[in-house]
């Protein structure tokens, strides 16, 4: 008889309680594998609406972060969501696989001088560089459960690839946005090479701060000459030699004070505040004159024998200085314009390694910074310098090596971003931008970009497809050269430029066409990695036929709007005149627990295979979901922990349904909507509201909501209330009794739906769950559709009903906590409760015939109503131990326990349901 009582435990699955994902996610993926799930997939959606997310590049350098595990992720979660409603939606991921930190690390860990190495074989070794972390990266995001056709990648080495790329060059120059200039450009002397914007970040640098006056040579009538000087502050002393002029603000007021037989002119407004700071406080203010009465002025330079006369710019302003700025043409953009304007020339002597040249008289050799300290010696010497202190500043430095850069005038290749400009601003419009914001940021990144730099000295890069004549130096592109190279690229790979000579690189018969001499050299230069990065959407999207143009959408970090984002509009724009993508979404970055950066210094770094090892992919998955990713996101070993504990959560939530769903066969046991009981009605209308919440979430994105909600309905409606009411119906009554196959028929679609809608998120998980669904045709969750909302099985009114209950029955769940509490009973099976109801909820708890189930407890008192319990008050609560003795059976408290012979320890409903369903077994045993 004691084994009626292990019914009540929760039932015996095949489905592990425990999810032992590190151990258990291969085997689901090699499954996958076997059975080519992303084929499966793309075959049943095939002449579906397409979905293309298109993948941005990562760089194949290195292992995995935590950022590469949020965004894959993200990815996945909406490619995976996007097949289930039905779209057609390949996933071709991406590496970018050229660049500087490839060469670096060849050179750095092979030890190899890249100067002295022929340049195919040095291109080789990077090549195989490259390949191995892509080989290394792809099995690291397959481990994530990422979906995608990992058999064929897109690579920006590969020869088709670098085609393709080589024409999108092709079409800018035809259509005149590329140029050769020579301009003032960032410069990082430790790449030895240009960058372009979206290289450079901004760090914290201390500087030399110096005030410099520079004596006045021709006063042109309106200031004296004799011991009058022009003040200037610069945090640049090394490009002091560079100087070839002095820029005012024609608008602003300026000085002419006078202190100790010296004369200095500076702005007005900053006149107090710049005497403060160089220690001056005796002087006089001779005369006040506008910006424009200086003209004509010239200075000379502090210590060589060059003039330095006045300019104008807008580019002066109150903020710092002196009012007075110290221009270098060769040292800096707005400089240089400057210097055009004026004819000031340009004067750039620093090497591409950061070295004073010989222009720099005194000070060859020097590394720039070092020439700093000289160069003040100098000034001082030369009695101009005034003042010298040392600032802390955000400055400009090299994204790759995190080294400083400097602004340096070189002759460089351009795309002409003004040939543009208006119609990437026109189609920023017609891209969805989500977080909204991100439309200001790149309209803004647009409008005011210069043009872009796309060459680099680099070799491990597509080379410039430029050919130059021997005689006269002019660059050789035409549509034929373009095309001949794109074709060679395509057969042989871009090395091939580094492989032949000259005459085999150029169709017949060319000739320069402004000489018209046959001779050429070839460019050295590689193009900038952006431009590879950024032409991917043609290399890609239009050269794969299950792929389309413009995608879908693109996703990547808040850092793109400068980065790929940007270089894709611009190479999509300049070629095709219209946005490579419908939409773009961005995340932020990942921070530890304290907010802070994750770097080994701190040692606060969290490698996703070390997360995977230890808890699963699909935990480092839900974390992902469970972040609000469009702000910067969080991530440590507690919080790990705390996802972990609300997987545990859904994944006993799935246990429970399949447990109790083993016996359960829905072709005949299925109960219709209408013969539901009102409970299992109630609850199918909260999954109704379910589906539409999560389906609304992943629609807007929302992952976090999506988690959300699931997590709430597993724990909150389910665990606590509809699956703890449903118990004494699933273990304690006859199997096939209505009421309990009432249960089942919800708990079905409740598991039916909850698979489908966590599969994009817990992939592994809910194809575990899967394999344990009753009666489902498909092989694999993915290869279902995404759960709908059900109108017909939406009740208003009964919806209503029973939210009432459950707030009566909170209160009820009060009083038993508190009757805990006072150890008047031990669990809500020892409690009998005695109801007061106030006159409109009376009615309400009469209607319910099991009100000892709804409530949990051994029997329910249900007095009239009372006009003395208010409708607000809802419910007055009595809490009483029950009478009786333990069903060993149902575990309830009842006086019939013991008045069966046959069954002393049951209670009658029990001893009734046994002797009328187990006769036969009892004999047997008997």
């Amino acid at each position: 008889m004691s084994d009626y009582g292990k019914t009540l435990n929760l039932p015996k699955t095949a489905f592990p309680m425990r999810g032992n994902l590190p151990n258990r996610e291969p085997e689901m993926q090699k499954w996958w594998e076997e059975i080519d799930i992303y084929g499966q997939v793309l075959k049943k959606r095939n002449g579906a609406p397409s979905f293309v997310l298109h993948d941005g590049p990562p760089y194949a350098n290195g292992d995995l972060h935590i950022g590469h595990a949020l965004n894959k992720s993200l990815k996945d979660f909406i490619v995976r969501y996007k097949s289930m409603k039905g779209y057609h939606a390949p996933y071709v991921p991406g590496w970018d696989t050229h660049g500087l930190p490839i060469e670096h690390a060849v050179v750095s860990k092979k030890k190899v001088d890249r100067k002295k190495v022929d340049p195919v074989k040095f291109r080789e070794m990077c090549k195989d560089y490259a390949l191995s972390f892509v080989n290394k990266q792809k099995e690291q995001f397959k481990r994530l459960g990422v979906r995608g056709d990992w058999n064929n990648p897109y690579l920006t080495l590969k020869p088709e690839y670098e085609a393709e790329q080589i024409r999108v060059f092709g079409e800018m120059v035809k259509k005149g946005h590329i140029y050769r200039g020579m301009k003032s450009i960032y410069w990082s002397p430790s790449s030895e090479t240009a960058l372009a914007e979206a290289e450079i970040e901004y760090r914290d640098k201390r500087s030399a701060s110096i005030y410099v006056s520079f004596p006045v040579k021709n006063g042109n009538g309106v200031i004296p000459e004799e011991n009058t000087y022009l003040v200037i502050w610069t945090t640049t002393p090394w490009t002091i030699p560079a100087n070839l002029g002095i820029a005012l603000n024609e608008d602003f007021e300026y000085c002419l004070v006078e202190t100790d037989g010296r004369k200095f002119l500076l702005a007005k407004e900053l006149l107090s505040q710049v005497m403060e700071t160089i220690g001056i406080s005796d002087y006089q203010v001779l005369s006040v004159m506008k910006g424009t009465d200086l003209a004509g002025v010239v200075c000379r330079h502090p210590f060589y024998d060059r003039e330095s006369p006045i300019v104008f710019g807008d580019h002066v302003t109150l903020d710092a200085g002196t009012g007075c700025v110290h221009t270098a043409p060769g040292h800096g953009e707005e400089d240089f314009y400057i210097g055009q304007k004026y004819n000031l020339g340009v004067l750039c002597p620093v090497d591409e390694k950061g070295r004073m040249t010989e222009q720099a008289p005194g000070f060859e050799g020097l590394f720039y910074e070092d020439a700093n300290k000289k160069v003040t010696e100098k000034l001082e010497e030369a009695g101009c310098l005034l003042k010298l202190t040392f600032i802390t500043h955000q400055y400009p430095h090299d994204w790759r090596t995190k080294k400083p850069v400097i602004f340096r005038a070189t002759e460089q290749w351009f795309a002409s971003v003004d040939g543009f400009r208006q119609e990437m601003l026109e189609e920023i419009k017609r891209v969805k931008w989500t977080p909204s914001w991100g439309e200001t940021r790149i309209h803004n990144m647009i409008a005011d970009r210069g043009d872009w730099c796309i060459s680099r000295q680099r070799i491990w890069g597509v080379p410039l497809p430029i050919f130059y004549c021997k005689k006269c130096g002019h660059p050789h592109i035409t549509e034929e050269t373009i095309e001949y190279i794109a074709n060679l690229f395509a057969k042989h790979g871009s090395s091939v430029w580094y492989a032949k000579p000259v005459e085999e690189l150029l169709p017949p018969n060319q000739s320069c066409s402004e000489c018209g001499h046959q001779a050429f050299r070839k460019e050295t230069d590689t193009m900038d990695v952006w431009f590879d990065s950024g032409s991917s959407h043609r290399a890609v999207l239009t050269q794969r036929e299950e792929l389309t143009w413009p995608a879908s959408m693109y996703l990547e970090g808040s850092d793109q709007y400068r980065g790929w984002f940007n270089s894709s509009l611009s190479t999509a724009v300049a070629t095709k005149g219209k946005a490579p993508y419908k939409e773009v979404l961005s995340h932020g970055f990942t921070l530890d627990g304290e907010g802070r950066k994750m770097s080994k210094s701190l040692g606060n770094v969290i490698a996703p295979a070390k997360v995977i090892k230890q808890y699963g992919a699909d935990i480092l998955r839900l974390w992902v979901a469970s972040s609000d990713y469009q702000a910067d996101v969080r991530i440590s070993d507690d919080i790990l922990k705390q996802t972990a504990e609300a997987y545990r959560k859904i994944r006993n939530t799935f246990r429970f349904l399949l447990g109790n769903l083993k016996d359960f066969q829905p072709e005949s046991d299925r109960i219709s909507v209408s013969e539901l009981t009102e409970l299992d009605r109630f609850a199918l209308i909260k999954l109704q509201h379910l589906v539409k919440r999560v389906t609304k979430a992943y629609d807007e994105y929302d992952f976090h909501h999506v988690y959300y909600h699931v997590h709430h309905f597993c724990t909150v409606f389910l665990s606590q209330f509809y699956l703890d009411v449903l118990k004494d119906r699933l273990y304690v009554l006859p199997t096939n009794a209505k009421v309990r196959r009432s249960a089942q028929t919800v708990l079905y679609e409740t598991l039916l739906s909850l698979v489908k809608i966590i599969s994009p998120i817990l992939p592994h998980t809910a194809d575990e769950v899967w394999k344990y669904v009753p009666a489902v045709e498909e092989i694999s969750v993915q290869l279902c559709d995404f759960p709908v909302v059900y109108e017909e099985w939406l009740d208003d009114s009964l919806e209503q009903k029973w939210n009432q209950l459950l707030s009566i029955r909170d209160i009820v769940l009060k009083n038993l906590e508190e009757a805990r509490a006072a150890k008047l009973i031990g669990n809500s099976l020892g409690a009998a409760v005695e109801l007061t109801p106030s006159p409109e909820a009376g009615p309400l708890l009469e209607s319910v015939s099991d009100l000892d189930q709804l409530f949990i407890v051994s029997g329910v008192t249900l007095n009239k109503p009372s006009s003395g319990v208010s409708d607000e008050e809802k419910v007055k609560v009595a809490v009483h131990v029950a009478e009786g003795e333990k069903c060993e059976r149902c575990w309830m408290i009842s006086p019939s326990v013991g008045k069966h012979a046959k069954h002393p320890t049951l209670c009658d409903r029990c001893a009734t349901i046994v002797e009328e369903n187990f006769a036969d077994a009892l004999n047997v045993e008997g």
